[in-house]
This record gives C-alpha cells, structure tokens and sequence, in this order.
C-alpha cells in the first residue's frame, strides 16, 4: 500500500484513489455537495482553502489544501521509491 500526503499529516492510500481533481469546475462543486450531504466527505484541509478534490474508489470525496500538481509529484515520488 502506497500512501500520498495530502498536506497537514494526512495520507491517502494510492491504490484507492480514482482522480485528484481541482475543485473549481461546477460538476466537481456538485460532486463535493452530494458527498456532504450523504456524508461521505473528508475535509483534510485543516481550515485552508481547498486547492484540489480527491475521489476514492469507495465513493469518498476528501478535500486537501496541496494543489493538484504537488499530490501529482508526491504519488510519483512514492511510485519511485518503491521500484
């Protein structure tokens, strides 16, 4: 299992993650709405302003204050020590 920080000592798990996506576009702001309301929205964001949304295969949606970019660079980075 690789695990990616997300910002603030919060890690997900790699394997489990379906998109890591920016969170301005509409459909995501509907999507981060339906995971509120059915509860299946983790704020990992400390009280910062969100930078990008993850998507889990479990339906989970997790809001992290890293940009997309750096959650980009951490995944590789742990894909590499791993090799």
């Amino acid at each position: 299992m690789k695990l990616i920080n997300i910002g603030f000592g919060n890690l997900v798990s790699s394997d489990k993650l379906i998109a890591v996506v920016a969170p301005d576009a509409a459909p995501v702001k509907r999507i981060v709405q339906e995971a509120k309301s059915s509860g299946m929205l983790i704020d990992a964001t400390c009280g910062r302003k969100c930078k990008s949304v993850l998507v889990s295969e479990s339906n989970h949606v997790v809001l992290s204050a890293v940009s997309c970019e750096t959650i980009q660079n951490r995944a590789e980075e742990s894909e590499d020590k791993d090799d």
